[in-house]
């Protein structure tokens, strides 16, 4: 009996402590204040500050960010030092005095800010203002009528001609004689020239009219046109239904013109070329495409001769020709090929220097090459074994450019970049040496940039740098963490382990709770996008809020990079071509291996959220890893890449369609289902159509599989406003009771 009642008082406190656990009121509060709303006004300040530079290139202006409110600064290059923009006492009294509203001299909202010496030029609550800087006189400044343009016709360079379309052919007329010259015969609805496909167009109904549009690209000496004949006699639709239209009673038919991996039958797109003196169409060979790898490109400073740019389907190769229309003769300048899908190619034409500059991963490595367009001579530009994430400015009258790079410094974590300049020589110079993360914004006339630098645990500082020789001649704004740092908040921990390959070091991060207990074991969540064309490490200090608010519910949050993503090496994001399926595989070793290494985290409670291809993430999650991953949330997921836009799938899955596709299917694989599963789409999502998701909910009822699903009538792609709340709500609360086991809250606050 007396070991009975022991049992029982040790049960009934054990039950008491759970309840204790039991998200409440103030965990919802704390978790709704680490929401990206409340940065720079309630939680942290100038985790990240934009800079806009001023026309003239003087200077620039910037807001610096505290618990008091805003205070607007701006820095000339002439003195390079940080001043109030303006009085903000004087000029918060001239506001109030004009609208007769009581403006706060801390809280106030300006934009299109435009100064001299003597005047400030604004705007606020959509009025334009003008204030005399040294009396402070304020005037409401009238509009500037502004001529409108006609979208649907287009003036040369010269102002001789204006083109535009008519029964779907482009004409031009001459400006000074008014003179008429039809260019093109043959266009019909439907095979219209001079016009472009809209990857967002919406059509109502069945057959209902496709948006007007117009395009021609002048040449700059006015004597070419370069424009396209977009076919769509043959491209199939995606569809949607309106059903949140308040004054109709029965949903709204939506189309739009929308290829999927495989399909022939898409948009199709011919470059086409007219000879402005002669009135008549050059002939060329370059190819019609689809409108995932169509002919783009742009004039030379020459006359009649044109870069095109164009991709193969399925991106294994990718071209960049010279057109010469004069002569009708075309020269290949770069091939670029690769067994695996091309998704990081980008050149830049510097005629005055007679070269091209582009990035490829034809070494291994994403790196600068530069073809000499005298010789056709193409070489490396720079020294290898690292990832150039992207040019930020080219010095073409000196021959520098100047880049952003990771992994060249192998004291600094390898995805966090940094700046470096090149010469056409190939002599690199490190500008930023601080081994942190930094993200530019480079002056218009690239002599200056601004340099946000930090790491996930480490402040962002933001300065000015001289571009030529980095060196720091201002210092604008200091993050602020103090108000999170004494609700007891630690930025994400770092860890790094070894992927499935047994060789290759991958990296992730993790979030605790404010309120975190060392002697408690917490459920984790896998934040997951395992998406090829990007990466889920969280380089700068901005980024280490991201997941906070989840955990304050009382979870332990990831995000980790295993292999198959970018920014590493075309070895590296190589292991997901065709193998998309099996990304989630580095992320359960993570998970596993962080299990071993904390008591803190219950491995046996493993949830994973995502959204689009992290959604699709989710899905994979739960059906390929049905005892591993408990609970699951996936967004606007792309469950079925066949049925996806084609251009992504074919990229990284591969063209044409194979058996892989079936493989990789969450809809072909919903029998696999074990844990909780909530399936969210917005039912106008024109970007990653819903089909998928209510086709593997029909999967899962055929599989007698029990799961939820939500869909939220109005919203596209992303969730806004009310939407975007409730979704977030859902989805704590869906983890809260599933993979806690608790009682969530669904009536808390969002102040």
């Amino acid at each position: 009996m007396k070991t009975l009642l022991l049992s029982f008082i040790a049960f009934s406190c054990y039950v008491e402590t759970i309840q204790a656990q039991s998200p409440s009121q103030d965990h919802y509060k704390s978790a709704v204040s680490f929401l990206y709303d409340n940065y720079n006004n309630k939680t942290a300040f100038n985790l990240y500050t934009q800079v806009n530079w001023f026309e003239d290139n003087s200077g620039l202006w910037f807001i610096d960010y505290d618990k008091q409110g805003k205070t607007y600064k701006t820095v000339a290059f002439k003195s390079n030092t940080v001043e109030l923009l303006f009085d903000h006492q004087k000029l918060a009294e001239a506001i109030t005095k004009v609208t007769n509203k009581t403006v706060s001299p801390n809280q106030l909202e300006l934009s299109q800010i435009k100064k001299d010496s003597k005047m400030l030029l604004f705007s606020s609550e959509e009025t334009q203002y003008e204030l005399n800087l040294k009396t402070y006189e304020l005037k409401i400044k009238p509009p500037e009528k502004e001529e409108e343009e006609n979208p649907l016709e287009s003036t040369s360079p010269d102002g001789k001609w204006i083109a535009y379309t008519k029964d779907y052919n482009l004409f031009i007329k001459s400006t000074e004689n008014e003179e008429e010259h039809q260019l093109s015969f043959n266009g019909q609805k439907d095979y219209e020239y001079a016009t472009w496909y809209g990857w967002f167009d919406k059509m109502e109904g069945e057959n209902g009219e496709r948006e007007k549009h117009f395009y021609v690209n002048w040449s700059e000496d006015s004597k070419w046109i370069s424009t396209s004949i977009v076919d769509f006699r043959t491209a199939e639709k995606m569809y949607l239904l309106d059903y949140s239209i308040d004054s109709l009673y029965k949903p709204k038919l939506l189309s739009y013109f929308r290829g999927s991996p495989g399909d022939t039958t898409m948009v199709k797109i011919t470059p086409v070329f007219y000879n402005v003196d002669t009135k008549k169409e050059v002939k060329t060979k370059l190819p019609t495409g689809t409108h995932i790898n169509s002919v783009s490109g742009h004039w030379s400073k020459a006359s009649g001769v044109f870069y095109a740019r164009y991709p193969e389907r399925g991106y294994l190769k990718e071209y960049v020709k010279r057109v010469d229309l004069n002569s009708d003769t075309e020269e290949i300048l770069i091939e670029e090929t690769s067994n695996s899908g091309i998704d990081s190619f980008e050149y830049r034409v510097l005629e005055d220097q007679q070269k091209i500059v582009f990035l490829s991963e034809r070494t291994g490595w994403r790196q600068l090459h530069i073809v000499d367009l005298k010789t056709n001579e193409t070489r490396l530009l720079t020294s290898n074994g690292y990832y150039i994430n992207n040019i930020e400015y080219i010095d073409e009258d000196h021959g520098i450019i100047y880049f952003l790079a990771s992994g060249k410094e192998r004291a600094n974590n390898c995805y966090h970049q940094q700046l470096y300049r090149v010469d056409f020589n190939g002599q690199e110079t490190l500008l930023t040496p601080e081994n942190t993360h930094h993200i530019l914004q480079f002056s218009e006339d690239g002599n200056y940039f601004v340099d946000n630098y930090s790491t996930i645990n480490m402040p962002t500082t933001t300065v000015l740098r001289e571009a030529k020789s980095g060196m720091i001649v201002a210092h604008l704004t200091q993050a602020d963490v103090s108000i999170v740092k004494s609700k007891g908040w630690t930025p994400p921990e770092v860890f790094e382990l070894t992927a499935k390959d047994g060789k290759t070091t991958i990296y992730g991060a993790l979030w605790k709770p404010t309120n975190f207990d060392a002697s408690k074991a917490y459920p984790i969540i896998d934040a997951t996008y395992t998406g090829p064309h990007t990466q889920r490490f969280p380089k700068s200090f901005n980024r280490g809020f991201d997941n906070q608010s989840l955990a304050e519910l009382g979870f332990i949050v990831v995000q980790i990079d295993g292999l198959g993503t970018s920014g590493r090496s075309k070895e590296f994001r190589e292991h997901s071509y065709k193998n998309m399926g099996n990304n989630l595989e580095d992320h359960v070793l993570a998970i596993t291996y962080l299990g071993k290494k904390f008591s803190w985290i219950d491995t046996n409670r493993v949830g994973v959220f995502g959204h689009s291809a992290g959604g699709y993430d989710t899905g994979r999650a739960m059906l390929a890893f049905p005892d591993f991953y408990k609970v699951g949330v996936a967004s606007s997921a792309d469950h079925d890449f066949r049925m996806e836009k084609a251009w992504w799938p074919e990229m990284y899955q591969g063209w044409p369609v194979d058996d892989s596709y079936e493989a990789v299917s969450n809809i072909t694989n919903a029998k696999n289902l074990k844990g909780k599963l909530l399936l969210v789409h917005g039912g106008l999502d024109d970007n990653v159509n819903p089909s998928a998701t209510f086709k593997l909910a029909e999967a899962l009822v055929k599989a007698d599989k029990e799961f939820d699903l939500l869909i939220l009538p109005s919203q596209r792609h992303g969730y806004r406003d009310q939407h975007r709340k409730y979704f977030i709500k859902k989805r704590w609360n869906y983890f809260v009771e599933h993979l806690r086991d608790e009682t969530p809250i669904w009536n808390f606050g969002w102040e």
